[in-house]
Order: structure tokens, then sequence, then C-alpha cells
């Protein structure tokens, strides 16, 4: 089946190099992940042909382009290293890549420069935004410059899952809860579900009309205790019900299907939203060609069984086409 693959990334080599060369980064070990994948343009194009993918959207994946803490001058002149790789190779093979632009979060100044640097003059589609920076969730006043800026520019804020990090007496700590076990297995997970509570709970999602949000991974674990996050909100000063969140996921968010969205973890976030907020992703190169291809023939076949083959290419292909507009073309 054809499709378009909103989650997928890509890794430069300038910026393989600042991983490896980066404590915060794991010096090659990403969020306890065992080594950063190889990747080369030509690759990748090989994989998406095996898939029949029309489109693919790069962007980096954690721990993104702010690689230390403190250092913003470093975070901006790495950002715009990998976007402006990113562009090029865009550029190279315009019938097979877009992006969305990384951003030096949580340098906002950094950050505000970038927006527009990378949508007047690099050709991005979009944002990736780690669902935390340093520490600092994506509702945070302190963000609210950029999400206002973002509106403003009337693009996509894509959520990318990272390690967990918690700021104490001004140090930054990541969170292993379960030392030995790679952040993505579970953690990603909760800390996507940790940024969507603070987007929602915020307000942002509201305050900022002009921003189309992307969710990873089928929702991670927000569905379940969406009503829960909602019934408790009054007690921390920004009440908002369960039919009010699931209205703003229904008409201002699209979700991914990277991960293991069937047989299962799919239920639960369709309770919230339907088929024509759903999106493909494949989070390659992060994961596997061969696991990749297993993937997408599990999400193909539950797809067909819960809606049919007009649908299926709906949620495959035609939605991503929506909301990519006329960058698509």
């Amino acid at each position: 089946m054809e499709r378009i693959d909103i989650h997928a990334h890509c890794v430069p080599p300038s910026y393989r190099k600042y991983c490896l060369q980066s404590d915060f980064a794991g010096k090659g070990h990403p969020d306890g992940m065992p080594a950063i994948p190889e990747w080369s343009a030509s690759a990748h194009i090989n994989f998406m042909k095996q898939l029949n993918i029309q489109k693919s959207v790069l962007s980096m994946s954690s721990p993104a382009t702010h690689l230390t803490p403190g250092n913003d001058e470093e975070g901006r002149s790495v950002t715009r290293r990998a976007n402006n790789d990113m562009s090029k190779i865009c550029a190279d093979h315009p019938g097979h890549f877009l992006f969305f632009a990384s951003l030096p979060l949580p340098d906002v100044e950094g950050a505000l420069m970038e927006i527009d640097y990378a949508l007047d003059h690099l050709g991005a589609v979009g944002f990736q935004i780690l669902t935390n920076s340093h520490g600092i969730y994506p509702g945070d006043a302190r963000f609210s410059r950029v999400f206002d800026k973002l509106s403003e520019r009337k693009t996509i804020a894509f959520f990318h899952p990272t390690t967990c990090l918690v700021r104490t007496d001004n140090a930054l700590n990541k969170v292993t809860p379960l030392p030995g076990v790679p952040a993505p297995l579970m953690e990603f997970m909760f800390d996507s579900t940790r940024s969507l509570m603070s987007l929602l709970t915020s307000g942002t999602v509201e305050r900022c009309p002009g921003i189309t949000f992307l969710a990873c991974h089928c929702g991670a674990t927000f569905p379940p205790i969406m009503e829960r996050i909602a019934e408790f909100s009054p007690m921390f000063g920004c009440g908002i019900s369960g039919e009010k969140i699931k209205q703003l996921l229904q008409s201002r968010f699209y979700f991914d299907l990277a991960g293991v969205p069937f047989p299962d973890q799919i239920h639960g976030l369709l309770r919230l939203v339907d088929s024509t907020r759903l999106l493909y992703g494949s989070d390659y190169p992060y994961t596997s060609a061969a696991l990749s291809e297993s993937l997408a023939h599990r999400v193909d076949h539950g797809l067909e069984g819960l809606f049919g083959s007009e649908v299926v290419r709906q949620i495959l292909l035609e939605n991503a086409r929506g909301l990519l507009g006329q960058t698509y073309e």
C-alpha cells in the first residue's frame, strides 16, 4: 500500500559526531540505546521502496540538538547545522523527503530565531519539539513565546519523546527507574503522556490556534488516563473537562502509528479520536528496516480489520497529504 511516513529520522554525519562526543547524548548510546543507527539517504530511499513509502518527513530523534545543558551557543550551532543538513538532503532528493526542523530549546531566544530561519530559508514543513527540553515541558510558561510564534506562523509541531529529565538545585538529572532498560522501551511513552497533559492543561493548545499538533506512538499512555487527568485537573488550578480534551484532540491533533499500536494500543486512542486523525510512522532508522517492515504489515492488517481498504488508504496516505498541504506536492 502507498503511504507517507510522518515519523522518520536521519543521522547526518555532523550530528553523529556531536552525539559521539556528548556526555548528555550518552556518547553514542542515546537514551540508553546500544548505538546510534547507521543512516544514509540512499539506504533510506531503498527502505522506502520496500514499503511503498511515497514521502518521508525527516526529523532528528532524541536527544535532539541542544546537547550541552547551559551551553546555548553550542545548542544554536548544532541546531542550525542539523537543519541545514536536513534541508540539503531534501533539496537533493525532493521526490522523497520533507523535514521537521529542530529547535534549540530550552533556549527560547534561539528557538524564536530558528523558527523564522527554518521556514523562510530552509523549507521546513514544521518543527520537532522534544516532550521535555532539559526538564521543561511544553506547556510551561517559559515556552509561551515559542508556541505563540509557532501559532503565528501556522505550522506543525511534532512532539518526539525523550528521556525524562528533572531539575533539582540547578542540576539536571536523567530519570532511570529501571537501570539497564533503555528509555525508549517504556519511559518514552510516559514522557509523551506528560507532554500531552502539559499542553492541554496549560491552555497552550487553545491559546495557539495556528498550530497543528502531532503526537507520537498512538497517543502513548495518555488515552487510558485521560479522564483521570480531566477529573483531577481543577486541583492544580487548570481544570479541563474530558469532553473538552476529546474535542481538542479530534480537531487540533494528529497521532502517528509508529511503534506497536496493534493488536491492543490502538483501541484506547480510537475512544478519543477517529480515523481522520491517524498517520503512518516507521521510526526508521531507530527502528530497523526489518522490524519496520514487520510492524508496517501488522499496521496494515490491523487497520484493514477495523476499517476496510478505503479508510486504510486515508490513514496511510491521504490524512498526511491533507496535513502537509501544498508542501507535499
